[in-house]
């Protein structure tokens, strides 16, 4: 009997949130094509790339609003339950309602495991193609406002520091470079150009207008010209860093870019790794909003399933919000990332033990 029970709710609950997504999804597809066509259309995209940045959107999205689709999803047919009186049916042949909840806990874990490895594997990718598109063929000036161009600060290893304050990508030019390199806590050189410029087919950099400054301890050695050719330990990526970078990482990537960027002292290190917490933050969101929704929409309501469905919606915007919320925090101030992504999920955490209790009476 308590098989049966089990899979009918395993099997309902699967399969609805496998329909709300492939409801809402086409949806949000021909919406962004309405409002994206023109633009496709005057860049001359080539259908491909067309085709590919929409199988993008639909991995990304999926990934991004998975937990108000499972929410409502949840809602909804644990609500046409009740109104079946099917729960009052189930609960009252002896069965607790912690043991009721297992097919739900058992639905979680498997969307869980989905997501987490979705977020591992595909959802790099597929971040990478979407916002890639999106630079390059929808927003403003395309590749310029892909990278971070402006006033770029880093520092490239344990004791060299490099600037530039702006950042051409068409021509590969960056203007006002400079720089420094110390030993210890003293200065050892430090070298300035107008503008540097970076050679693809020779895989080096040319220095226009350059002065390097040796300090010595009898005197500073200066060193000036029009032009050089030189190699430096930084390529790139690190003159101008992709603003989005971290999302187009694998997570074995992205474990490697951030201790890489934490040792050279980044100042985007908790945007960084606000990405990677969210990884596992957000699948672990599956369990607690399940609970949530199975304890709102376990009772029957005067209002029937619009009650619960509004009660619900407010409930998940609420939660997007809150982590939307503390993920800005977590990205602009000092507070701790790993704290600000799982706040949401402690609040709404305890959220969820307060109705269970309530619908176990």
């Amino acid at each position: 009997m308590l098989k049966i029970i089990d899979r009918y709710i395993l099997k309902r609950y699967l399969v609805t949130f496998s329909v709300m997504l492939l409801m809402f999804i086409p949806i949000g597809i021909v919406i962004d094509v309405s409002e994206k066509v023109n633009k496709m259309i005057e860049n001359h995209v080539p259908f491909s790339k067309i085709a590919q940045y929409y199988l993008d959107f639909t991995i990304y999205f999926a990934n991004l609003l998975f937990p108000i689709f499972l929410f409502l999803s949840i809602i909804w047919f644990t609500s046409k339950l009740a109104s079946n009186t099917e729960i009052i049916a189930i609960l009252s042949s002896g069965i607790s309602f912690s043991r009721f909840l297992r097919p739900y806990i058992i639905g979680a874990t498997i969307v869980s495991i989905g997501a987490l490895v979705m977020s591992i594997y595909l959802v790099p990718s597929a971040s990478g193609g979407f916002k890639n598109f999106r630079y390059m063929y929808l927003i403003g000036n395309g590749q310029s406002e892909m990278r971070d161009n402006s006033d770029v600060f880093r520092q490239i290893s344990k004791d060299e520091y490099i600037y530039v304050s702006n950042f051409n990508d068409m021509s590969k030019i960056a203007f006002n470079f400079s720089m420094e390199k110390f030993k210890g806590d003293q200065l050892e050189y430090k070298l300035t150009a107008n503008r540097i410029k970076w050679n693809e087919d020779k895989k080096n950099y040319t220095l226009f207008n350059y002065k390097k400054r040796k300090v010595g301890a009898l005197g500073d050695i200066i060193e000036a010209g029009d032009k050089k050719d030189t190699i430096f330990n930084f390529d790139l990526d690190d003159l101008t860093p992709v603003v989005y970078i971290a999302e187009t990482l694998s997570l074995s990537d992205l474990n490697k870019f951030i201790d890489k960027e934490r040792a050279r002292g980044s100042s985007n290190i908790n945007i960084y790794l606000v990405v990677l917490y969210k990884k596992y933050s957000i699948p672990v969101s599956a369990f607690i909003l399940t609970i949530i929704a199975v304890a709102v929409s376990s009772m029957k309501r005067r209002g029937g399933m619009g009650a619960n469905l509004a009660i619900g919606i407010v409930i998940a915007f609420s939660f997007i919000f809150l982590d939307k919320i503390f993920g800005v925090l977590a990205e602009k101030s000092t507070m701790p990332p790993l704290i600000a992504v799982w706040i949401p999920n402690i609040v709404f955490g305890v959220l969820a033990l307060y109705l269970l209790r309530n619908a176990k009476r």
